[in-house]
């Protein structure tokens, strides 16, 4: 029987991997994570990666593991500039050798592993990356990223070994997981269901140009991770993940606001890292009124309110953008799958609202 090992479950793109793997009765699938996720029929274990030790005592035991998925991630509170921090990179590097090394020497059978990366690969963290980027050409090896240091460090180990490996590159990730480094819907639902308690409409808090984005819907990369892991046109490969199309904040505003219940206000430049973290009280009485299942504000939004700040305030002169990339490698190969934007962000905020993380439209 297949056996996939998902690290980092309890973020968005590794909560969406449990959701692929779900309706599959021939597959088990173990989900690792510190934090407790929705496992969505998984067994769960509760590691923390920088602890090598209690890593090997937990992995030895899973011997018939033969798929690994590796989305786990550790990002600094000073979100951009981490993305940069020696430290930061040694730590991600350090998680990934930390699980890897039992795995290696328990699970035998091991036959592909899914490495998650993104858009950093093209340096458009720190350059105007080439439009579109492409998986062959446009890598920028030379800017010190953790993404190299785990790669190089599992082409390394699979000099002798059986199995292969597939890089997973997806865009900016939306969905409906709470407490995720970088979801972008969960700060704006937030900031959303504030305003809409205080009777104001869904004002436009983004300043600068509009700018062309490409999004990438958790569930639609989920299931390119599954199929990378079952094709053989998917192992050996990178894949940039897209939905296929691009979108201006302005202009899905209003499907945002629509999928709250609200009408679109003015536009209200504001920092929601900076402004929402003081609404914490009101955050707790909305939880309280609607008997939401949501954590608290904090919890809830992880580190997506400096994310979201990030990608709607743009000066003039944003040395990265636009950073699009090409999937005509992934579509080639035979994964076709598309989203539309505004649909997807209806649906990640209408799943929200399902699970009572959201108050109802």
């Amino acid at each position: 029987m297949t056996h996939v090992l998902v690290a980092g479950a309890s973020g968005l793109v590794g909560n969406a991997v449990l959701r692929a793997y779900a309706q599959d009765k021939n597959v088990r699938v173990t989900a690792l994570s510190r934090r407790r996720p929705h496992l969505h029929g998984a067994g769960f274990l509760a590691l923390d990666l920088m602890d090598a030790q209690a890593c090997s005592a937990a992995i030895a035991p899973l011997r018939d593991v033969t798929h690994l998925v590796y989305a786990a991630l550790y990002e600094k509170d000073d979100l951009a500039a981490g993305w940069l921090a020696e430290d930061q990179i040694a730590r991600n590097d350090a998680m990934l050798r930390h699980l890897f090394e039992p795995l290696a020497a328990t699970a035998r059978g091991l036959q592909h592993v899914c490495l998650l990366q993104g858009t950093k690969a093209y340096g458009a963290h720190v350059r105007r990356i080439p439009v579109p980027a492409r998986e062959d050409r446009d890598e920028l090896k030379s800017q010190a990223n953790f993404y190299w240091n785990q790669e190089g460090y599992l082409r390394s180990k699979q000099s002798n070994a059986h199995w292969e490996m597939t890089i997973i590159r997806p865009q900016i990730v939306f969905g409906d997981t709470v407490g995720a480094a970088m979801n972008p819907i969960a700060a704006i639902a937030l900031y959303g269901a504030l305003l809409k308690a205080a009777g104001e409409p869904l004002h436009y808090p983004g300043s600068g140009p509009d700018t062309a984005f490409e999004a990438a819907d958790a569930e639609l990369v989920g299931r390119a991770i599954r199929w990378s892991g079952t094709t053989g046109q998917g192992r050996g490969q990178s894949f940039n993940v897209t939905n296929g199309d691009v979108f201006v904040w302005r202009q899905v505003w209003p499907a945002i606001a629509d999928a709250l219940g609200m009408k679109v206000g003015e536009e209200r430049p504001q920092l929601l890292a900076r402004v929402l973290p003081a609404q914490s009280g009101e955050w707790d009485r909305l939880r309280h009124k609607h008997s939401l299942t949501a954590p608290s504000l904090m919890e809830f939004a992880g580190k997506s309110l400096a994310y979201a700040d990030l990608l709607m305030h743009r000066p003039d002169d944003a040395h990265g953008l636009p950073a699009l990339v090409s999937t005509i490698r992934l579509r080639s190969a035979g994964f076709t799958e598309v989203m539309d934007s505004e649909v997807m962000l209806r649906d990640s905020i209408m799943r929200m609202q399902a699970q009572q993380l959201l108050p109802p439209r």
